[in-house]
């Protein structure tokens, strides 16, 4: 089987903070910044970015589409 290296790029100004991705991620990438986009929510961003296998799972699930997700194969 082969073996994926993902990034997950974040639009920090359109993120609500709803978690909804960061719940979706099978390999808890994501968390919860401690900061605030302008609009005053906080964001999320990559917590853990070795882990990240570019499934894409966060960014079906964000309502926003505030997510781009990149996947290499190593």
């Amino acid at each position: 089987m082969a073996k994926f290296k993902g990034m997950v790029v974040v639009n920090t100004e359109r993120c609500k903070g709803c978690e909804l991705c960061v719940v979706a991620c099978p390999s808890d990438v994501l968390g919860m910044s401690q900061h605030a986009n302008t609009k005053g929510y906080n964001y999320v961003y990559m917590k853990n970015e070795a882990a990240c296998i570019g499934c894409a799972a966060c960014g079906r699930v964000c309502p926003d589409g505030c997510l781009t997700i990149y996947r290499e194969k190593l």
